[in-house]
This record gives structure tokens, sequence and C-alpha cells, in this order.
């Protein structure tokens, strides 16, 4: 699922390229990072572009984000967050989907897109179907990624990413943040910002079976509370949206700074296989902090991008 999504993200990418993204969300052509920081004799010039490079908009929209999120949660405001994550949805799916139609040369695709995008919000955030939620997600972060990116620079990315990694570290292992605010998405808001595959024991998948035999004619909701009342443990496989929209938005910056797919075919290979190392190599039931292994993973597709445009086979 996380390949599919980044194989995706690079169609949207490479979409948008040549077409402007609609609803008002293409970013201004005066807001331009610098694309490289070359020391000419002064370190205060040297530093001033690395500042200038680093995406301090979407650092500062972060910290604000998740500062208005923790407000919200001690004010119980969930029916508020369900109506945020319901518009943000609608936005981030109809930006990928109108990426498809415009290719296929779809009259009224950006209406189309948004039309489609309502639907599939709806019964992802108000009717929590597993099955959608996760289809959805396959979309969403490409649909984000796209805005994203064109603020973006090559220093800048590579900044970002050293300093998602560093708090997702301390979110996970320090303060355990990621951990509560997963937990508090699903049992309160009744979503998840990320994919979602539950899976159970032979055991408890007969018990599972036999409680949906048994209560059939009822309702989902009914079926959810008997089996909560026999106890039944349901083990959950999450990855953070945060851990598949950055790899995204790390190809597209470097799709967008060198205009060749491979740069970013190889970063996505990559990340795939620094999030292929921690599926192997971690604990069952433990939470670990994704963002360093796809970092570390990126770093070295970066390495090997490089290397392949210093000889010109790029």
């Amino acid at each position: 699922m996380f390949l599919l999504t980044q194989i995706i993200g690079l169609f949207v990418i490479g979409v948008y390229n040549s077409n402007e993204i609609p609803y008002n969300m293409q970013p201004p052509k005066d807001v331009q990072p610098p694309k490289t920081c070359e020391f000419q004799g002064s370190y205060t010039d040297y530093i001033q572009c690395i500042f200038m490079a680093i995406p301090g908009t979407i650092i500062f929209s972060f910290i604000v984000a998740i500062g208005i999120f923790i407000i919200l949660t001690r004010l119980n405001a969930d029916s508020f967050i369900r109506a945020w994550f319901f518009i943000v949805t609608i936005l981030a799916i109809a930006l990928a989907l109108n990426a498809f139609f415009v290719k296929a040369n779809i009259i009224y695709a950006s209406i189309i897109a948004i039309l489609i995008s309502v639907i599939l919000a709806y019964f992802k955030i108000y009717r929590r179907n597993l099955i959608i939620h996760n289809l959805t997600e396959l979309i969403i972060y490409p649909g984000i990624a796209v805005v994203l990116i064109p603020i973006m620079g090559i220093i800048g990315i590579v900044v970002l990413l050293l300093l998602i990694s560093l708090y997702d570290i301390w979110a996970v292992w320090q303060s355990q943040f990621m951990q509560k605010l997963a937990k508090y998405q699903m049992d309160n808001i009744k979503i998840f910002t990320g994919f979602f595959i539950p899976y159970a024991d032979k055991k408890q998948k007969q018990k599972i079976n036999l409680i949906k035999e048994k209560y059939k004619e009822k309702s989902d909701s009914f079926i959810e509370k008997q089996l909560q009342k026999a106890k039944v443990k349901v083990n959950l496989a999450i990855l953070g949206g945060g851990d598949i929209v950055f790899p995204i938005i790390t190809a597209g910056v470097f799709y967008k700074a060198y205009q060749s797919v491979i740069p970013s075919i190889i970063i996505m290979l990559f990340a795939t296989l620094g999030l292929l190392y921690l599926f192997v190599f971690a604990k069952k039931g433990k939470f670990y902090p994704a963002m360093p292994f796809l970092t570390i993973a990126m770093y070295l597709g970066m390495i090997i991008s490089w290397i392949l445009i210093a000889i010109k086979i790029i």
C-alpha cells in the first residue's frame, strides 16, 4: 500500500508539473526557495541562504496545527475535529482525482473530482468503512504533497526530513505523544490518518465469526458492542500519514529540481526498502518512529541520484 501510494504520487506530481493546481491551491510564483547554496566567502550569506531554503511556512503551519488540535482535544471538540478532517480529505482526494481526469482529457475535471471526493470523504469520516478508509488513503497523500512541493527546494527537504525524524523519535519513544494521538483519533474521533489494518489470531477470528453469525441480523454498531463485551482482542498494523506523505514530497522536489523521473523513482524505492526493513525487524506490539528509517533510506537514494547526475547518467 505504501509503494502503491508512492507510484500514484509520482503520477499526480507529473500531471501537475505541466498543469496548474485547481481550487486556488497553486502557490504564488514568487514563492520559490533557493535551489542551491554555494559558499562564496561570506558565512553570513551562506547561513542566510540555508535558512531561506528551510520551508519555515510548513514548519510554522505544522506547529500551529498540532497546537490547535491539542486545544480542541482538551475541549472535547470531536465533532469540530471530524469536520476539519472532512474538509481536508475532500480537498486532498479532489486534487488527486483531478490529475487522473485531466490526464484522461475529461471535461469539467475539477468539478467532477470535487463531487466524487465529497462522497468518498463522507463514507470515510462519518461511516467508518475500513476498505474505503484505506483506498482513500492511497490518493489523499499525493493530493496533499502536490500543494507543498512547489514551495520546497532540495536543501529545504533535506533539512525538513532531519527535523521531522528528530520530532518523530521524541514523539514516539520519549513523550509517546504519537501513541496518545493515534489512540485519541481511533477512540474519540473514530478516524485515523494513515493506513489502518486490523488482524487477529486464529482463536480470536473464530470468536469474531461466531458473534457475527449469531447477530447477522443486527447492525454493525450492535455487533461491535458484542465484540467489546466478549473482549475480543484485535491487533492493529498502522502507518501514520506523515510517514506516507514525506517520501512523496521528497520525490516530487527532486522531480521538480532535475525534471527527471529517475531520481524520484530511486528515492521512492529506497523509502520502500527503509519501511520494509522496519517491518521485518520491528517487534510486534511495539511502536516505532518510521521517519528516521525512511529518512536514512531516502538520504541514500539522494546520494545515488547525485552520483548518477554527476556522471551524467541522469
